[in-house]
């Protein structure tokens, strides 16, 4: 119940701010709330439990996600229309673009250039967890 009256209310505001074409002075997010374990985007590799973060944030001009690979499974290779980064939080992981491919761990960053042909797997024996950013082309509404 608690669930949609967040979600109700988080719609309400997204109406109000398109209505009155401002921006809110912030979104407050909570991962427990927007937990999803989903396949892996990019060639369905296993699976993985997301945090769409910043799709709760109404006009956002940029994407901010947690996922946690859960052990054996990857985003698959994906060409990439923007610069985007990995960061990991914890886990080891390996990153590929462009068929280049390099070990990431916790506190290390993968910066990927627009044009890119990228993707990750998680290595080892615990769960890679990771920040993914990136702008989007426009604004939502």
């Amino acid at each position: 119940m608690r669930n949609r009256i967040i979600l109700a209310c988080l719609g309400l505001l997204a109406a109000s701010v398109a209505q009155a074409g401002e921006l809110p002075p912030m979104v407050i997010v909570d991962e427990a709330k927007i937990e999803k374990v989903e396949p892996n985007p990019h060639g369905k590799i296993g699976l993985s439990t997301s945090y769409r973060i910043s799709d709760q944030a109404p006009k956002r001009s940029m994407e901010f996600r947690k996922r946690i690979l859960h052990v054996g499974s990857a985003i698959g290779l994906h060409p990439i229309n923007h610069d985007e980064v990995y960061y990991v939080l914890s886990g080891t992981g390996e990153v590929t673009s462009d068929g280049e491919t390099k070990t990431l761990t916790a506190g290390m960053a993968a910066y990927l250039y627009t044009g890119a042909n990228v993707g990750i797997k998680q290595v080892g024996t615990e769960p890679l967890t990771l920040i993914i950013s990136y702008p989007l082309a426009e604004r939502t509404k």
